[in-house]
């Protein structure tokens, strides 16, 4: 059952309609309170001044919540709730008379808004200081309210009805000058010259006897007027009619409904900054009834358009300078404050001289960000949401239409990008042929969408036509790269020159290029939207000959390359490092590369995707080197986070590509990098077929060391199905490798892995000796990594728990979750066979977590092995037969 409340008048509750009746008066104060802050907590203090404004007796506080309690009783015990040292009441929307007044003021349904005062708010209690200042404002908003009502009746030519309702507001206010003013030329405007004399008479006596003072200069001026006998001047009413089907924008609608001196709507081309800027416009004629102008400022100049703006204020002869036209202009608008809506603005400097003094209101559209105008309110538009969209498409081309097709209406209006104008576009192209259906134009849109949206055609034709051609190339770019969103140094390298951040900002101020936030190491990120990016793409090819487009691109990749193998030389780890010599590389400066990539792992966690999307690219341009070399310099990281299905997805595109160009070591190479995800994942029979053929290749080209990182990955999965003998042969094969070429990283690798096999196979005499030689290099490398994984195989040798520890602590310091969870399943091992169960089994079951996350079904099953191994010890049976016999199947799935 719906409670609603109001305070707007005496204060009333109802319940479906009938009153519910609040006993006492202070429960009554203490709901009135919490009305006026409705949502809001009020603390107990306030409340008590409220209730006790002289002195709170003792029992302050359990009085109170004796009277929560019985308002919990009438109302219901949910609306009412405790929170910290205070209370707060929640409504519904609609369920306060308040809350609902204020929102129909600020869209500007005046009428509707009054009729819900039924006098002064709360005139049935004593009232509060505490009050004041949530109603003070209130009363404010009321008289505004009431005064733009009556300017619509003025406007209307309703002279008799807006005099009527200021003669009730003088009964209210009867000192206001302004609105005795007000009355005495509604009056004579409406043919009652002398009710408009006997006003102004009645005033002057009220002041002069009441308060000794004279009428002020307004009021004296309008009384002059009419002993004059003159007609008063021409009202301009120049606003463009407003679009009836004007959809969304409700947040930006109400920000321009709040008082403001200037406003700025700004937007990519076809956002619907006009549109937006009329809607609010007429919404606030009221509140300027002596005028509204409206001015297409376009590239004009400031002369010429206050030119034009004096001669429909009915000025006969216009100043010939600048400087006294824009002073004349402020003084005819001191008088007579209007709302001047500039349309199309080139920026601040052309607005200037336009902007009239105090009193007045201006509202400005531009594509471009106008942030020099002190104290204005800036409104930036972007796309509208698909609901909305989808409502204006309907409005236009019929609801029950879209309704029937509407899967192919989000079709089209996502291919609108959300754009109203696109939208609009669209929707008298459907209105104009009610025989087509929906899918048609959804086709056409994605066969042509400049050839449909022939307004979207010009109006972006009209900005890029406007753009230096370095700004120009750089939108087909972006484009170029993709949807992800690219750092701003991407724009250097595509122009080809550092510190091009003249065309970023350029960029972003004409609302062609989205700034949509700072990554984690500190650097823009930029997007062009999808509309723009593709109008541009397709004006590219106007560019001169000669490939600037593919240029860009090509050095955009070139950086990506030169700056990932830049970060991934920092990494913790970069064995089996693979490089595409032959690729273009492009340097940043040495600074900003440095800044950059000084954390490299935060680096490549917020180029990640990006950097993926630039294989794509590259692989799509036949950039082959390009595309594998991006891939490989992304391995280390890829591995040390376990992001197998972006290594997955980088190497298959890279790998094509390759093979497209008969690139012989871009195929090995990305084949190994495939191998090893097919390794992690548990495919042992395709990653064999991988690093088979990787090695060929490699043995082929002659690089014995990439060769030797191929047969590594055989023993890898010779090891793993459980054949230690064969991995041996393989190990000791590519340790011989690695030491003849004089590349100790892999010597090391080597040898922990020997130290590995012969540790399972029994040969703990060989285990020690191969892994205290990998020790040794891998302390002399400086490689951490390194060290925790043979520290893990010394755990194992030793079976001490320092080793485990002293992994885990490595692993996590470098933020390589999966060999910690490795050190973790290893660690709790020992914790369970010396007895600490607990410990044990959190540890593993941290493993298990980290496992099951990142796919390594062969850990999984480990850990679920133990964990149950675990529980049976302990004579938790139940819980024992669950993991043990869910280990079993896991390990029933892994590859043979």
């Amino acid at each position: 059952m719906p409670v609603t409340f109001h305070v707007l008048g005496p204060l009333e509750v109802r319940r479906d309609g009938r009153p519910v009746r609040i006993s006492g008066r202070k429960p009554r104060m203490l709901l009135a309170t919490l009305l006026l802050d409705a949502g809001r907590v009020v603390g107990a203090d306030r409340l008590a001044d409220v209730l006790w404004p002289h002195r709170p007796p003792r029992s302050a506080q359990a009085n109170l919540r004796t009277y929560v309690s019985s308002l919990r009783s009438d109302l219901g015990p949910a609306l009412i709730r405790a929170d910290g040292a205070g209370y707060a009441i929640d409504v519904g929307d609609g369920a306060l008379d308040l809350l609902e007044f204020e929102a129909l003021v600020d869209r500007g349904e005046f009428a509707e808004a009054l009729a819900l005062w039924r006098g002064a708010p709360l005139s049935d209690l004593p009232g509060s200081p505490v009050w004041d200042r949530r109603l003070e404002p209130l009363h404010r908003a009321r008289l505004w309210a009431a005064e733009a009502l009556i300017d619509r009746r003025i406007q209307r030519g309703d002279h008799d009805g807006a005099a009527s309702e200021l003669r009730g507001l003088l009964a209210e206010h009867p000192y206001r000058e302004d609105l005795w003013g007000r009355l005495v030329l509604t009056l004579h405007s409406g043919g009652r010259k002398a009710e408009a004399l006997r006003a102004y008479a009645t005033v002057r006596a009220q002041l002069v006897d009441e308060l000794g003072v004279e009428p002020g200069a307004d009021l004296r001026g309008a009384y002059e007027l009419i002993l004059a006998d003159e007609a008063l001047p021409a009202v301009p009413r120049q606003l463009p009619p407003r679009l009836p089907d004007f959809t969304g924008r409700a947040g930006e609608v109400a920000a321009l409904g709040r008082p403001f001196s200037v406003a700025v709507i700004s937007g990519p081309p076809g956002s619907g900054k006009s549109a937006l800027a009329v809607h609010a416009a007429h919404a606030l004629c009221g509140a300027y009834p002596a005028g509204q102008l409206h001015l297409e400022l376009g590239l004009r100049e400031p002369g010429d358009l206050l030119a034009e703006a004096l001669r429909g204020l009915g000025v006969p002869g216009v100043p010939p300078t600048v400087g006294e036209r824009s002073a004349l202009f402020r003084s005819l608008l001191a008088e007579r404050p209007m709302l001047v809506l500039l349309d199309d603005a080139r920026d601040a400097d052309q607005v200037r001289p336009l902007l009239p003094g105090d009193g007045s209101a201006v509202i400005v559209t531009s594509r471009r960000r106008v942030t020099e105008l002190p104290g204005a309110v800036l409104v930036q538009l972007g796309p509208l949401a698909p609901d909305e969209a989808l409502s204006l498409l309907g409005s236009i081309a019929g609801g029950d239409r879209v309704a029937r097709e509407r899967e192919a209406a989000l079709a089209i209006v996502a291919a609108c990008g959300g754009l109203p104008l696109a939208v609009r576009n669209a929707g008298t192209r459907l209105a104009a042929r009610p025989g087509w259906s929906l899918s048609v134009l959804r086709q056409r849109l994605e066969d042509d969408w400049l050839g449909e949206l022939r307004d979207v055609r010009t109006s972006f034709d009209d900005g890029y036509a406007r753009l230096p051609a370095e700004a120009a190339r750089t939108l087909a770019t972006f484009r170029l790269l993709g949807a992800s969103a690219q750092p701003g140094w991407v724009v250097d390298a595509a122009l080809g020159r550092h510190g091009a951040d003249d065309v970023t900002d350029l960029l972003v101020d004409v609302s062609l290029l989205d700034l949509v936030g700072t990554d984690a190491v500190g650097q823009p990120r930029y997007r062009v939207p999808d509309l723009i990016g593709r109008h541009a793409l397709e004006r590219a090819p106007a560019l001169p000959l000669g490939g600037p487009r593919s240029d860009a691109v090509v050095r955009v990749l070139a950086a990506w390359t030169a700056t990932a193998e830049h970060a991934m030389a920092r990494l913790p780890t970069t064995v089996f490092s693979l490089t595409a010599a032959r690729a273009p590389r492009w340097r940043l400066p040495g600074r900003i590369l440095d800044r950059l990539t000084a954390d490299p792992v935060a680096w490549f966690e917020a180029e990640h995707e990006a950097l993926a999307g630039a294989v794509d690219v590259a692989a799509g341009s036949g950039l082959a080197e390009s595309a594998w070399g991006l891939a490989a310099a992304m391995v280390p990281y890829l591995d040390l986070h376990c992001h197998l299905g972006t290594w997955r997805r980088t190497h298959t595109a890279a790998l094509a590509a390759a093979r497209a160009a008969g690139d012989r070591y871009g195929e090995a190479a990305m084949l190994r990098g495939l191998a090893q995800v097919s390794l992690y994942q548990d495919r042992y029979e395709e990653a064999a077929d991988g690093f088979t053929l990787s090695r060929q290749i490699f043995s082929d080209l002659g690089d014995r060391r990439a060769e030797a990182t191929s047969i590594c990955g055989l023993g890898a999965v010779s090891q793993f199905r459980g054949r230690p003998a064969h991995s041996l042969i393989h190990f000791r094969n590519a340790l011989a490798i690695f030491v003849a070429t004089g590349d100790r990283h892999g010597e090391a690798f080597a040898r922990q892995a020997i130290g590995r096999a012969c540790l399972k196979s029994g040969d703990l005499e060989q285990a020690s000796e191969s892994l205290g030689q990998a020790m040794r290099l891998a302390q002399e490398l400086g490689d951490a990594h390194r060290e925790g994984c043979v520290c893990l195989q010394m755990g194992h040798l030793h079976q001490a728990m320092s080793f485990h520890q002293h992994a885990l602590e490595i692993f996590e310091s470098l933020g390589d979750r999966h060999c910690g969870a490795y050190a973790l399943q290893s660690l709790a091992g020992l914790q369970a066979a010396r007895g600490d169960l607990a410990r044990a089994s959190t540890g593993l079951e941290r493993s298990l977590e980290i496992f099951q996350e990142l796919g390594d079904l062969s850990g999984a099953a480990s850990s679920t092995q133990l964990l149950g191994e675990l529980y049976r010890s302990a004579g938790r049976t139940g819980l024992a037969h669950t993991y043990l016999s869910h280990a079993s199947v896991l390990r029933r799935s892994l590859p043979v």
